[in-house]
């Protein structure tokens, strides 16, 4: 990170398709997938514990501000969902937001409100929101895994008419 950059670290399932539609927005600058927020030290994909899958984005916050980064967050994977996203069930596919300072914590927490007070969720916000702690780089086979699989499997989508109103606005 540099003064023109910032990092998040989100969980929200499995990382081939979060890094897939985090890459594409504007004022991304890079993403790599991983395991963090578990026990297990050079967590791998064979043995990551209780690691979840995630995605480390560096961005320019001039471009792309850490809650419109959560907003596209919470639009592309269901945070109501204890640890599972589609088919994927486990520790490793819970959603997660680790956060690097104070500041992000309280952005989180914000968001995650607006979420809940918005109705576009069938139920209440299981997100998790933690400190950052170690980032265990995926494998290379795990990084743009969608970019050289374009067929492969994903449970994350954009919902393009999907707003998310701040508490005491209307959502759409």
């Amino acid at each position: 990170m540099t003064d023109t950059t910032e990092k998040a670290i989100l969980a929200g399932g499995c990382f081939w398709g979060m890094q897939d539609l985090i890459r594409k927005r504007p004022g991304v600058l890079d993403t790599r997938v991983g395991y963090t927020g578990g026990d297990v030290p050079n967590a791998t994909y064979l043995n990551h514990g209780s690691h979840a899958e995630a995605i480390e984005i560096h961005f320019d916050p001039s471009q792309l501000s850490y809650r419109d980064l959560l907003e596209f967050f919470f639009q592309v994977h269901d945070p109501t969902t204890k640890n599972r996203q589609g088919n994927d069930v486990g520790t490793s596919y819970r959603s997660a937001i680790f956060y690097t300072n104070d500041q992000q914590r309280q952005v989180a927490e914000d968001t995650i409100a607006d979420v809940d007070a918005s109705g576009l969720w069938p139920g209440k916000v299981v997100t998790e929101v933690s400190p950052a702690g170690p980032f265990w780089e995926a494998e290379p086979e795990h990084q743009d895994y969608l970019e050289k699989h374009p067929g492969g499997y994903t449970c994350h989508f954009a919902r393009p008419d999907w707003k998310l109103p701040r508490r005491g606005e209307s959502a759409r």
